[in-house]
């Protein structure tokens, strides 16, 4: 028999083990002493009032995961533990995650997606995991997808969806940041920061309900300030929320920084900036392996078939990109590859030789026929960037700013939308491109790489 004794107070956890016998083994005993951060009076109990997430998968469920796994290393049992032991409220195991594993231990094959923007794209955390799971499954064949494209916020993530992470087949496994594009690129309110992620977690699960996920939520110093200060950024805050609903596992990255610089054990200049360096590279890297490797040893049953609701009826959970037929282009109009030789400002590589449609002609107009539930432009924004004018079935002339922060320099790729909230149904949009344009622009030029669709 094996007594434990629990004892929280001021943020620390005490177990004991007194040992007799325990299963006809000898057992020693031990204490262990554990801090359970940010955590209220009586957080040992189950708080009424407080949601279910926060008070027991964040400190009353702490509380039990501790005396489980200490269990666990004091007799020789075989099996695993009921629950699973992460010291971090930063750090969270959710869903079906060991299916995804355990296709690549069994079957020996694996399709691994990494999907963001910048962060993604460089060579910074993606390496790290993909050698991580290289290792740990040597006789795997493994097919790694790197469906980063820098300044990209998560609704270009869920329209680009279908053509980026999709268009070989379904992924087994996703790793998927959007928190910092969405706060400093796209400036997301709420629901736009639903909207995106929730679209890409939507239709990875249609695809592949057995899929894995992983959420990791980066940082900049807005979202390291705000988590310095106790609450989480907007962008961290609502990726959160569809992780929760739709148990995905996730690093909040923002916390974990700031109570390791509390701590002294980090500084954001070893960190190395939003686009993290070596030492931060390795540490978010390091974090997702801790849910990668609890994650492995668990069992579960398989994973519903059946999506939950949708938080937001309008998420861009069928996003897609419009056919380039379906645009009607009147004089002054173009679909070519623009003469970027010609045009001012930096280009990025990957767009050099994608056709898009481009005018810098004011007054001159397109227009489209769609089915769906919204519409927008992804676009190139440079140093001449203008304004479009767009009317959707017949409606009143609105107009949309093509120039962004940082169009000073760069032609720069965002996605602007038209409409989000559509009736279901055919519609049609008309585009004019206007004569006027931000102050800072040079010029009234558009370029839209495609058009978005969520059905």
């Amino acid at each position: 028999m094996i007594w434990f004794r629990v004892i929280g107070m001021a943020g620390l956890l005490f177990v004991a083990a007194d040992s007799l016998s325990c299963f006809g083994q000898d057992a020693a005993a031990r204490s262990e002493l554990h801090g359970i951060a940010a955590s209220p009076h009586g957080f040992i109990n189950p708080r009424a009032g407080v949601p279910w997430e926060r008070s027991q998968n964040e400190w009353h469920l702490q509380t039990f995961l501790q005396p489980d796994w200490l269990l666990v290393s004091l007799v020789r049992y075989s099996g695993p533990a009921g629950l699973h032991k992460l010291d971090s409220d930063h750090v969270r195991l959710r869903g079906h995650l060991q299916q995804a594993l355990r296709k690549f231990q069994q079957q020996r094959v694996g399709r691994v997606v990494f999907l963001g923007g910048s962060i993604t794209e460089m060579q910074g955390y993606r390496p790290l995991v993909e050698r991580w799971l290289k290792e740990t499954f040597s006789e795997t064949q493994f097919t790694f997808v790197n469906a980063g494209i820098a300044s990209t916020c998560s609704h270009t993530g869920a329209f680009r969806f279908q053509r980026d992470v999709m268009a070989d087949g379904p992924a087994d496994l996703l790793f998927v940041e959007f928190a910092v594009n969405d706060d400093q690129d796209a400036h997301h309110d709420a629901d736009g920061c639903i909207r995106g992620m929730e679209g890409v977690v939507r239709q990875l699960f249609r695809g592949n309900p057995a899929a894995g996920a992983v959420m990791v939520h980066f940082v900049n110093p807005e979202l390291l300030a705000a988590a310095q200060a106790g609450k989480p950024g907007l962008s961290v805050r609502q990726h959160e929320q569809v992780a929760a609903h739709y148990g995905i596992s996730s690093v909040d990255l923002p916390a974990d920084l700031a109570a390791a610089i509390s701590a002294g054990k980090l500084s954001w200049d070893q960190w190395g900036g939003t686009h993290p360096g070596p030492i931060g590279n390795r540490h978010a890297a390091d974090q997702v392996i801790r849910i990668l490797e609890a994650a492995k040893n668990l069992t579960g049953e398989e994973a519903e078939s059946v999506l939950p609701a949708s938080l937001l009826e309008s998420s861009f959970d069928r996003g897609r990109f419009l056919e380039f037929t379906a645009v009607k282009l009147s004089t002054g109009w173009t679909r070519a590859i623009p003469d970027w030789q010609a045009i001012e400002g930096s280009k990025r590589e990957r767009f050099l030789k994608q056709d898009a449609f481009f005018s810098s002609v004011a007054g001159s107009g397109l227009s489209c026929s769609f089915r769906g539930r919204a519409i927008g432009a992804f676009v190139l924004a440079g140093p001449d960037a203008g304004r479009l004018e767009y009317s959707i079935d017949g409606g009143p002339w609105q107009t949309v700013e093509l120039y962004h922060q940082y169009s000073r320099g760069l032609h720069y790729p965002r996605t602007v939308m038209f409409s989000s909230d559509l009736k279901a149904g055919d519609h049609r949009l008309q585009v004019r491109l206007s004569s006027e344009h931000h102050v800072d622009s040079k010029g009234t030029a558009a370029r839209i790489l495609d058009f978005v669709v969520n059905d």
